[in-house]
This record gives structure tokens, C-alpha cells and sequence, in this order.
């Protein structure tokens, strides 16, 4: 019997034209756009659909259309996707595992990520920073280089993305120096990213308390697969200790490296990734080779997905 876990993307999968077809197809889907489109006083739809680009790339924008994304696939695909034993997310894609999880409804985990969005951009506009993407140093080394420049300004690792990827963040000073130190110590790649701020670093920690009185106030349900939170990268089953985790990932590394070793140890041999892209399954060939690997993005996908695998 199959070992399936799903997985959610995070910020920088999306794309212009994202989920139209979605969209399009079920009323459903309509709905959760305009829960959205109340929460931020703009037409996600329209701005997901036709962009344009800089303006979808907005971290207030970005967040929650993703996550639409992905959970306008859970609504068309309803019983034709297969029961997981596993789930997670990368950064804001734990909305969708907690949804998928039965621990928030579409429309909970959709308000919170609204807020969540607002508040990481209210934090980078306090503190400005970047984030760069290295590779070819362990995780050990860039550890190290972190904490030597951050004599100069705030620098952490942020996504373990994949043993061979891994991502800083932090002030721009600080970011800039431990490139340079990676590239010194033979980083095959030292990339500064186009991105809105220092997310995943203590620059994000004026976040933190917005966030956790939001999601004081909210019940979260009894798992009904466990997820695989960032902060930990280990199953967890108990409510309050994921709500805690929510807030801690707001200024923590993502292990998502981490969780994919996670998913090899349980036997893990199906990954499926929903929503924008085909970043997570890309990452996860490293630690799971053998796994079979399912993107599910458009409506074509469902379809294939239906014939081929639920038959």
C-alpha cells in the first residue's frame, strides 16, 4: 500500500494565471476568492488572473492568492484525493496543510493568511532586508558564516531548502557580507533574491505578536492526518503546540529539507504537491528518490490525476 503525503508551496511559486481555470470551473472556488477579496479590499481573482506581476509578487497579495491556489484544488479535487498520512507546507503553504488536515477551515486558514501577509509587510517596511539563496556549502558552514557576518548586520539561515540549497536572510548589509564570505569559502552560487524582506529572521519578529493574538483567538481542531511543521520538521499531532509553531515560524529557519528526511524515515513513496508549480517536488528528489512525485496545479492535472491514479 502506497505511503502518500502532500505538501503545500510557499511564496515565489505563483504566476500570473494561476487558478483561472479553477476558477472558472466551480462556484465553489468563486466563493473563497471573494472571502479574500473582502479581507484586502482588492479583486484577487483579477489581480491572480492578469496580474500584473509586481503587483502579484506583493507579499499582502502573494500569501493569500497562493493559498487560494492550492485550496481551490482541495475544493475541485473533494473525494479523488487519496488519504495522506503525512502532510506539510513551505512557510505560508502550512496554511494549506492545516486544511487539508481538518485543523482550520478553508475560510479560517484563508482570513489568517490574510493577516499573516499584512503583518510580514508591515515588518519589512520597519525593518528592510533580503534574503540570497546558496549553494554548494553544508548546512554547517553557512551556519557559521552567518554568524561571523552578522557582525555587520543581521544574517540567519532561513529555508533549508534541500542539502544543496540553502537560504539567508536578513539586513542587507548583513546578507551582502555572508555572500561574500560564501563565495570565499566556495559557494558554487551566492544569489540575492528579488524578494519583499527578511522573512524566516529575527527581522519579522514585529509580526510576531500580531499573529499570535490572531490565532489565540481561533479553535484549532484535532488533526486528522499530522502534519510536519517547519519549525520542527517532526509529526505533530496536539492543536496548541501547531498554533505555537505558527507563530515561532515566523522568525525560525524552515526545515524543509528536514521534513523530506521526515517523510524518507516514515516510508514515504507518493509526494503530491498542490497548488502553483513544481517547487517542492524539484526540491524533493534529493531525499526522496524513489518517491513518486504528483503535481497537481490546474484543472488538467485533477483531470489526469482522476483517470490515472484514482482508476
Amino acid at each position: 500500500m502506497e505511503k502518500i503525503a502532500i505538501v503545500f508551496p510557499g511564496q515565489a511559486s505563483q504566476y500570473v494565471g494561476m487558478g483561472r481555470d479553477l476558477y472558472e470551473a466551480d462556484a465553489a472556488v468563486r466563493g473563497l476568492y471573494d472571502i479574500v477579496s473582502q479581507a484586502i479590499g482588492e479583486d484577487i481573482a483579477r489581480l491572480s488572473f492578469e496580474g500584473p506581476a509586481d503587483k502579484l509578487k506583493q507579499t499582502r497579495f502573494t500569501q493569500p492568492a497562493i493559498l487560494l491556489h492550492s485550496l481551490a484544488v482541495l475544493t475541485v479535487m473533494k473525494d479523488s484525493l487519496p488519504k495522506a498520512v503525512l502532510t506539510a507546507g513551505h512557510s505560508l503553504g502550512e496554511y494549506g496543510a492545516l486544511t487539508l488536515s481538518g485543523i482550520l477551515s478553508p475560510e479560517e486558514a484563508l482570513k489568517a493568511v490574510v493577516k499573516r501577509s499584512s503583518l510580514m509587510e508591515e515588518a519589512c517596511r520597519r525593518e528592510p532586508g533580503t534574503m540570497a539563496a546558496i549553494m554548494g556549502l553544508d548546512e554547517t558552514k553557512i551556519e557559521n558564516i552567518c554568524r561571523t557576518a552578522s557582525a555587520v548586520g543581521v544574517v540567519v539561515p532561513a529555508n533549508f531548502n534541500s542539502g544543496n540549497q540553502i537560504v539567508i536572510s536578513g539586513s542587507v548589509n548583513g546578507v551582502n557580507e555572508a555572500c561574500r564570505l560564501c563565495k570565499e569559502a566556495g559557494a558554487k552560487r551566492a544569489l540575492v533574491l528579488e524578494v519583499g524582506g527578511a522573512f524566516h529572521s529575527p527581522l519579522m519578529a514585529p509580526a510576531r505578536d500580531g499573529m499570535a493574538a490572531y490565532l489565540s483567538a481561533l479553535n484549532f481542531a484535532k488533526p486528522l492526518i499530522p502534519l510536519v511543521p517547519n519549525v520542527t520538521a517532526r509529526p505533530e499531532s496536539d492543536p496548541s503546540r501547531l498554533k505555537q509553531l505558527l507563530v515561532e515560524q515566523l522568525t525560525a529557519p524552515v526545515k524543509w529539507y528536514h521534513t523530506m528526511k521526515t517523510f524518507a524515515a516514515e516510508g514515504i513513496d507518493t509526494l503530491i504537491e498542490i497548488g502553483p508549480g513544481k517547487v517542492l517536488t524539484g526540491l524533493a528528489k534529493r531525499e526522496l528518490p524513489e518517491a513518486t512525485m504528483i503535481n497537481v496545479d490546474k484543472r488538467e492535472d485533477i483531470e489526469n490525476f482522476t483517470a490515472t491514479y484514482i482508476s
